[in-house]
């Protein structure tokens, strides 16, 4: 196996430290969910319109069930571990690059949720508390990393769209994938695929989403809130 594939590794296994830290500390466990449950209603309310849109709304949906949703994906990530030398084995090196980009960017997501969940006041409306939280973790090059990793992430699916001998070639693996126990990994792979190739091209939408990260990220270190306005978020955690 090449060194990517022991960096994807390092990836899982610093994501399973996360969950036994958690496992082992309900109370940081539940703030840690208080943390996930704001950040999926924040991306509802940030991206209102692109989930409405009839071009946008499933990569919308992907992009919030898989990257800001507090859905555990133990399952997956197992499935993920056990198939990594045979994928690096088996897939172009492009198509290796950007599974090594999932899994970092999972790995720096749950540590950055972990940290915020240390410093989280749920005493205080959820809103103050994340953005009080976000300062007090600080680490603006991890949060500009996670940024710079989500849209890698989505400019290499769109890229992956142009070929279509790749897409036929992950399509073909689904009986392979469910009879050695990874029907849950191939699941994520091929809704990732179909989600960008529906689209018929991702510049738009990326370039929002960059737009609209960047921006918060900015308000929030410079003292203010997730909303621009005083209006909360409802229905967070």
């Amino acid at each position: 196996m090449n060194e990517r594939g022991f960096a994807i590794l390092s990836f899982l296994e610093q994501v399973r430290a996360e969950r036994l830290r958690r496992a082992a500390d309900p109370a940081l466990a539940a703030r840690v969910l208080a943390v996930k449950a704001y950040q999926q209603a924040r991306f509802e309310h940030s991206y209102a319109d692109l989930l409405a849109h009839p071009r946008y709304a499933t990569a919308a949906r992907f992009f919030l069930n898989d990257l800001y949703g507090p859905a555990d994906f133990t399952h997956r990530d197992d499935q993920f571990a056990r198939i990594v030398p045979a994928l690096v084995r088996l897939f172009s090196d492009e198509v290796v690059t950007t599974v090594a980009a999932v899994a970092e960017l999972h790995a720096l997501s749950e540590r950055l949720d972990s940290a915020m969940a240390s410093v989280y006041d749920a005493s205080i409306t959820t809103d103050q508390a994340y953005a009080s939280a976000w300062r007090a973790v600080g680490r603006q090059a991890d949060r500009n990393r996670q940024i710079a990793l989500v849209l890698a992430v989505g400019h290499a699916l769109d890229h992956f769209t142009g070929k279509p001998l790749l897409r036929r070639s992950v399509l073909l693996m689904r009986g392979p994938a469910q009879l050695a126990g990874l029907g849950a990994l191939h699941a994520f792979i091929v809704e990732g695929f179909e989600t960008f190739r529906a689209m018929r091209g991702a510049t738009e939408f990326l370039g929002t989403v960059a737009q609209r990260e960047s921006e918060l990220a900015a308000r929030l270190f410079a003292g203010g809130t997730v909303l621009a306005s005083a209006e909360g978020l409802a229905g967070a955690a």
